[in-house]
């Protein structure tokens, strides 16, 4: 993905190509997480110079930092997008929201790479800090029991593990991937197979 093919025109606000390099970091820091990425890396992947990255975010740590709170933002106003409706399904329809997220590239990797980085003291503060917003979100906003926000939050890390170990390439050959990809997606594991990269695919 590059700046050129999401946004031909001529010019750009400025938003507008902060915002499409945000989403090439996401692509490439969920590919190859915080410690594996490079801002050159990323740079690439926008279709744009090194130095402007490093030129508008400033550091690694500050450009990933904008990257997880991207993701944390987009999740909850997904799930806010979900919860009009009848309460029965409200679990069910924020499901939905939460693996829909996969549509982007690298957004559920990310969210799973920023909870294993607590021992960094500036990412893993906002890490925490996300963290904290989803659950409240879910307690307070959408009015889950605390037995209920426990399972739902279980249910999101398992999903993550499915997509940060990319399950989908053994799915069909170990049952243990099939199992666990009907369980977790019993409505959408055809859509899923499709959104989860392969192993060795690029970002």
């Amino acid at each position: 993905m590059t700046i050129e093919d999401v946004a031909p025109a001529a010019r750009m606000k400025a938003a507008d190509r902060r915002e499409l390099i945000l989403q090439a970091a996401t692509a490439v820091f969920g590919a190859k997480t915080y410690v594996g990425t490079t801002t050159d890396e990323v740079a690439r992947a926008a279709g744009v110079s090194q130095p402007y990255v490093v030129r508008l975010f400033g550091t690694k740590e500050k450009l990933f930092i904008e990257v997880i709170e991207r993701a944390y933002d987009r999740l909850i106003d997904e799930f806010r997008r979900a919860l009009p409706g009848d309460l029965d399904g409200r679990a069910e329809r924020m499901g939905r929201a939460y693996t829909g997220l996969l549509a982007e590239r690298g957004m559920l990797p990310v969210i799973a790479n920023s909870t294993a980085l607590g021992g960094e003291p500036t990412i893993g503060r906002v890490a925490r800090a996300g963290f904290s917003r989803i659950w409240r979100f879910i307690r307070d906003d959408a009015g889950f029991s605390q037995e209920e926000t426990r399972a739902f939050m279980a249910t999101g890390m398992l999903i993550n593990t499915i997509v940060g170990l990319r399950l989908t390439g053994d799915d069909g050959d170990e049952v243990s991937a099939t199992e666990v990809l009907e369980a977790c997606f019993p409505d959408a594991v055809d859509q899923v197979r499709s959104l989860l990269p392969a192993v060795d695919e690029p970002w």
